[in-house]
């Protein structure tokens, strides 16, 4: 990855951990622009052309939740990661569901948020890894299209659905392997790679969201079924084209 021409924009209030990530990107070669606040960060020219967002939850006036809803409504495919100090089960998820790719517990270990945003940065860039130069085509799916090639799902209504990166990745997964049971642990490993750990419950929010999307009943999943104590399977069959 070439990190040089990848911009990397921080909104944190803490002025001493807002320069240690500063300082720990731009050593790593990537261009940071960091603001204390949402009323600076969508003052500013850099919002949209920005390639990645590392955003606190707690922030003066607008709060970070605020800010993942209008940002996703307007980028679907912007990696976001969430940092917060407040790092329990509900947090997490709540901050998940609003649209954040990634969510990190304060305090964090710098290569820690360092790995993530490189991985999240992988994630949206489809031409980037060998794994993903392998699904360059389109999978339908029950009238679905999917195309790996643009990232996009168009409904059998002809309209495009809006998925976040991390959203798209766990489809393409699924329908990479359909009518297959795959575990929770594969699907962290293809969509997350080393950034997951054991306990990374982004799987299952992403997945919940998903099911939203292609109208796919969570209480009786008809897609993506739930094979308990196993993982998961896409249920009905995909054609690639």
């Amino acid at each position: 990855m070439d990190s040089a021409r990848t911009l990397v924009a921080v909104i944190e209030d803490d002025p001493g951990i807002r320069e240690l990530v500063t300082d720990l990107l731009q050593r790593e070669g990537f261009e940071v622009h960091a603001f204390a606040d949402a009323g600076s960060f969508f003052r500013s020219a850099s919002t949209e052309r920005i390639d990645c967002l590392i955003l606190d939850v707690m922030l003066p006036g607008e709060d970070g939740l605020s800010i993942c809803r209008t940002l996703r409504a307007a980028r679907p495919r912007l990696p976001i990661l969430m940092v917060s100090a407040r790092g329990d089960d509900v947090d997490r998820i709540i901050g998940l569901e609003v649209g954040a790719d990634d969510y990190l517990a304060k305090p964090f270990n710098a290569r820690e948020l360092l790995a993530r945003v490189r991985a999240a940065l992988r994630r949206m860039r489809a031409d980037s890894g060998a794994a993903e130069g392998e699904h360059r085509g389109a999978f339908r799916f029950i009238g679905w299209t999917l195309s790996a090639a643009n990232r996009s799902l168009t409904a059998p209504s002809g309209d495009i659905v809006s998925l976040t990166g991390g959203e798209f990745d766990l489809l393409l997964a699924l329908v990479s392997h359909p009518q297959r049971v795959v575990t929770r642990d594969q699907l962290l490993d293809w969509t997350r790679g080393r950034a997951a750990t054991p306990f990374d419950r982004a799987v299952d929010v992403q997945l919940s969201r998903l099911r939203r999307k292609i109208g796919d009943d969570p209480r009786e999943p008809a897609l993506i079924r739930t094979v308990r104590g196993d993982g998961y399977m896409f249920a009905v069959p995909v054609v690639r084209c």
